[in-house]
């Protein structure tokens, strides 16, 4: 960070944190909070942000892309530029990625691809999350070497979806999750059965049902929930912490809350399409409209699932919002006019997911100012183990600041939007709630990247954030959870004779497995075996 950065103040806002808000003035200097409080004095040659009437709050942080993902053949359009430039458009200062490899590459491969392709791009601070798509000793070890200081990896993302490309069997998730809980990682998932989905997908093609209604039907949401259950059980005899991603249904939201209500540790994270679009679109007369919203699991057929999905998080039974941004565009969806299976499956969010929460949660009165700081941002700090330095205004943390304006209202667009999609699946949609200037502490000097409607940003000006395992909002219960489920053996108390010191025999009690019970044909009671006139005799 350079310190030629020149001090800026934020005056005359109100700061909102996960447990607190407060009439406050925001001093920055050399990229960090320098100091929170009433009528701060602005150093020398600062630059004055006026918040008058408005809310100061931690950058969003979105724990949930798919930048420039290679998938179904094509290359998801928004690369790291212009993703990152949507996100801080939209008011988040942080995401996080997912390496993938495929079946035939390593863990280490794909992290050092991952790498080259962001870090010449990235315009606000990133870090990885990792998928395991294979099972061997050798993924084995490179997770407990991608969890060191030198990578930066504290997750892994398990597909139970996506059979043959991504998919692990279940007993690979088991053995992946607990390679997680050794090393400190938590276990992402992706819950649904890709073993029926492709059963079903044949009988509807067999069928002659090949447009993006038999994406849904061959995805119905049962088999999320069926999924969501099971890698909450699998988990829960793993001992090891579960993060389900994109819950997209009410099935999946009660699986996890059940679970959480037995004492595991489960995390439930829905996405901005699910809170504000429903299934609806698959039936639309028109192929490219319904393609467009073709995502795995597929939103809800169920038209009150999104207002249900928040409602569980106003309640704190889901715990924070992602995007799973992932965007093709139309013509790259076209690849699957004839079989609904060829469609690239992913949707945009990253710029929308922001404003998209403060309408259907703020606005809407079922959640205030805080919850949402935690469902857009601390929440996601914590689990991720980068709080406070991300996810919270105080001092000492990074600049990664949202100046948002909470009465301003806007109309989401494609024509307006920041991605390089050319469609938004919000189109449309009128949200208040908007990032008026987003500022961003990059790796060369402490910027505003976006103000007044307009990008300022710089390529290659944000950091990759490595993420330390054994964040203590995950793993914090895990090691009492272990002891109490060790497995619990039968044990016989036997006293032991030996020869201590002197040769003076000596004796103690020891605890050893039961012996099984000798048969012996000469002792009583006997009993004769059924059809025959054997006699056997327990001693």
């Amino acid at each position: 960070m350079s310190s030629s950065s020149p001090p800026l103040l934020i005056r005359g806002g109100t700061v909102v944190n996960d447990d607190e808000m407060l009439k406050a003035d925001v001093l920055i200097e050399n990229g960090l909070i320098k100091a929170v409080g009433p009528n701060l004095e602005a150093p020398s040659g600062a630059q004055i942000v006026d918040a008058t009437g408005k809310l100061v709050m931690p950058g969003g942080i979105d724990p949930h892309t798919h930048m420039q993902l290679p998938f179904m053949g094509e290359i998801a359009v928004d690369d790291f530029e212009k993703g990152t430039q949507a996100a801080v458009a939209g008011g988040t200062t942080m995401i996080i990625d997912f390496v993938i490899p495929t079946k035939d590459s390593t863990p280490l491969k794909a992290y050092k691809q991952w790498r080259e392709w962001a870090d010449p791009k990235v315009c606000c601070d990133y870090a990885l999350s990792m998928a395991i798509t294979t099972w061997n000793e050798n993924v084995a070890k490179e997770m407990e070497i991608v969890t060191g200081d030198e990578y930066g990896i504290n997750s892994f993302k398990f597909f139970l979806a996506y059979k043959g490309v991504f998919m692990v069997r279940d007993e690979e998730f088991y053995q992946g999750m607990i390679q997680c809980a050794k090393v400190g990682a938590l276990a992402r998932v992706h819950a649904e059965n890709g073993s029926v989905i492709e059963e079903k997908a044949k009988e509807l093609l067999a069928k002659g049902i090949t447009g993006p209604e038999g994406h849904t039907q061959s995805r119905p949401e049962e088999l999320e929930a069926e999924a969501t259950n099971r890698a909450c059980v699998l988990a829960s005899q793993a001992n090891c912490p579960l993060y389900v991603v994109h819950v997209m249904s009410k099935g999946a939201a009660r699986a996890i809350a059940h679970h959480r209500q037995k004492g595991a540790v489960i995390f439930g994270e829905p996405i901005a399409a699910g809170l504000a679009t429903d299934g609806s679109h698959y039936y639309n007369k028109d192929w490219l409209h319904a393609a467009r919203y073709v995502l795995s699991p597929p939103l809800s057929r169920d038209s009150s699932t999104p207002n249900a999905l928040m409602d569980l998080l106003a309640a704190g039974e889901l715990h924070l919002t992602a995007t799973d941004n992932c965007t093709f565009n139309c013509r790259q969806k076209l690849a699957g006019k004839d079989d609904f299976t060829k469609i690239p499956n992913g949707v945009n969010g990253v710029e929308d997911r922001m404003s998209v929460v403060w309408e259907k949660g703020v606005h809407s009165g079922k959640i205030d100012p805080m919850r949402f700081v935690a469902i857009t941002s601390s929440v996601a700090a914590k689990i991720f183990n980068c709080y406070p330095r991300k996810g919270r205004i105080a001092v000492g943390s990074d600049a990664d600041v949202v100046v948002w304006n909470p009465e301003q209202a806007r109309i989401i667009s494609k024509d307006t939007h920041h991605h390089a999609v050319d469609f938004n699946i919000f189109e449309g949609m009128e949200v208040h709630g908007v990032a008026d200037v987003t500022i961003s502490r990059g790796k060369i000097s402490l910027q505003i990247v976006w103000e007044a409607g307009q990008l300022k940003t710089v390529t290659g000006s944000g950091r990759f954030i490595p993420l330390k395992p054994w964040s203590p909002t995950v793993f914090s219960t895990i090691a009492q959870r272990a002891k109490m489920i060790q497995p619990r053996g039968v044990w016989e108390r036997k006293e032991m004779q030996f020869e201590g010191r002197g040769g003076v025999k000596e004796s103690m009690d020891v605890d050893l497995p039961r012996e099984v019970e000798k048969l012996s044909v000469q002792n009583k009671p006997t009993r004769t075996t059924p059809g025959g006139n054997s006699k056997i005799s327990f001693s």
